[in-house]
């Protein structure tokens, strides 16, 4: 069975659910790479409009594979380019949830942090742990973490290795919405089902602009805000949202 199941619904919603049970769906080499296959694929796939990446009750991901790292040398490490199959997720153009239950320790963290929205349940747990096996993070931890928390929580975090809870991190602000552990694939769907109900252009350029002011000047951003407002005054679903907004009905986008 694959190590990645893909579920496409006909909400517009792909579930990725990560399936190594026996590792705590630890992440090895074969997850990577199906992870950036299928969010590289949904980025074109008009008919997927959120992706949703979760694991199992137990585990959301409990790290990467430490017996496939152990005896790794610095080359081998580079030719694998895992930042290649990191950044198909980060920029797949789709928003994507995460929805953590259980572990969600060093790469899985990292995964997380991947997303543009976590759901986490409140006995989730999070962490940086790396530095416990002689190591640090190494996809993006020591950056998303603090610009999610702050220098000195992340500091605290990426220094001792401790693990917090899914409730903490609702309360630094890793987490986008906290629930109680066995409602969190539901709450990441339903929010899930009501993006993929807005206009795909104006989630698209939202998303886009967002990423891209988030580490430039303000003025440079709020530019960029200004100029994708404009041009969504172009599209036929701006058109459709704002008559039908008018003649009190639901509007029926189109992408267009």
């Amino acid at each position: 069975m694959s190590e990645v199941l893909d579920e496409r619904r006909e909400d517009g919603i792909l579930l990725l659910r990560i399936n190594r049970p026996e590792a705590k769906n630890a992440l090895n080499q074969e997850v990577r790479r199906l992870l950036a296959e299928l969010c590289s694929a949904a980025a074109t796939d008009d008919t997927v409009k959120v992706v949703v990446i979760t694991g199992n009750d137990a585990a959301f991901a409990a790290g990467a594979d430490i017996k496939a790292m152990a005896e790794a040398t610095p080359i081998e490490l580079m030719l694998r380019r895992n930042h290649e199959q990191w950044q198909a997720i980060a920029r797949c153009p789709k928003p994507v949830i995460a929805a953590v239950n259980g572990y969600a320790l060093g790469g899985g963290c990292e995964l997380a942090m991947h997303a543009d929205i976590i759901i986490a349940g409140e006995n989730a747990t999070f962490g940086q742990p790396e530095v416990r096996v002689g190591i640090m993070p190494g996809a993006g931890g020591t950056q998303r973490l603090t610009r999610a928390v702050g220098k000195f929580k992340a500091m605290l975090y990426c220094l001792t290795g401790q693990t917090f809870t899914g409730r903490e991190a609702f309360e630094m602000g890793l987490a986008s919405k906290v629930v109680p552990d066995a409602e969190v694939l539901d709450a990441a769907l339903e929010i899930a089902a009501t993006i993929a109900k807005m206009p795909p252009l104006a989630i698209h350029q939202i998303k886009e602009v967002m990423l891209a002011g988030a580490d430039a000047p303000l003025e440079t951003a709020l530019m960029l805000e200004r100029k994708a407002f404009q041009m969504l005054f172009d599209s036929a679903d701006q058109k459709e949202g704002m008559r039908a907004f008018l003649e009190k009905r639901k509007p029926s986008y189109r992408g267009s």
